[in-house]
């Protein structure tokens, strides 16, 4: 199929985290609409080839890389895999994300183990990433980091404790990342997609019926906006919902 030409992502290099299913498979496909070339990675090859083979389909060049981003070793082979396919990248989506236990425990029952683990996937992974890949944003005075966050972030949902506390750090290290970074040209921001109808829903809340949930295509086009280069979106720090989003351009 002929590459796109004339997408809002033309002459982009987008690495997606998470990328084999639910949200990061819509955002991936998304970006490929828009002309993205991709870098998309996820633990599991199976799924994340056949998401490699949409975008291809869709006329994208994109590179697969089946790692953890709870893994430090994983992230920094992400990053180098990343810099020789397309030597940079402007945008960078951490979505990938651990849920932790199901069913989810209170605080004083969460295994120690299982906190860490889930501070390895969704605070400290997209640390390393972001950290591993602003260089060459930098050195080009423009890119955008999308942090996946959501309101057990913000709100303290009893039995959300290793899940919403991840997110809440991820909400505050987005502002960080965005008041030191102000004025290079690179933005960062935190993206609250809502619920949507994916696996890690059905795991968290397996009583709700999906079809009273957005889909994960629905809510992909703050991520497209954030994403390009010409947008007229907020400036960086800011803490957006997806589904609030898709009202207002609706």
């Amino acid at each position: 199929m002929t590459r796109p030409s004339g997408g809002r992502l033309a002459a982009t290099t987008a690495l997606v985290t998470g990328a084999s299913q639910g949200l990061g498979r819509a955002i991936a496909l998304a970006y490929a609409r828009e002309g993205a070339d991709l870098v998309l990675v996820a633990r599991r090859a199976e799924p994340l080839e056949r998401v490699r083979g949409g975008a291809e389909a869709l006329g994208a060049r994109a590179v697969m890389v089946a790692a953890d981003v709870g893994d430090p070793d994983d992230v920094e082979r992400i990053a180098a895999a990343a810099l020789t396919a397309f030597d940079r990248v402007d945008v960078l989506v951490n979505n990938a994300s651990e849920l932790g236990p199901t069913p989810m425990p209170y605080l004083l029952d969460t295994d120690p183990d299982a906190l860490r683990r889930v501070l390895d996937v969704n605070l400290l992974g997209p640390f390393l990433l972001t950290r591993a890949l602003l260089g060459p944003m930098l050195a080009a005075g423009r890119g955008s980091v999308i942090n996946v966050s959501s309101d057990a972030g913000v709100v303290g949902y009893p039995g959300w404790g290793a899940y919403g506390v991840s997110k809440a750090a991820l909400d505050q290290m987005t502002r960080i990342w965005a008041s030191e970074l102000d004025g290079s040209g690179v933005r960062v921001n935190a993206v609250d997609p809502g619920d949507m109808a994916t696996a890690m829903h059905a795991a968290a809340l397996p009583d709700d019926d999906p079809a009273t949930l957005a889909r994960p295509e629905d809510r992909t086009e703050v991520f497209v906006r954030l994403a390009s280069a010409a947008t007229g979106d907020p400036g960086s720090g800011q803490r957006l919902e997806a589904a609030d989003f898709a009202a207002a351009t609706a």
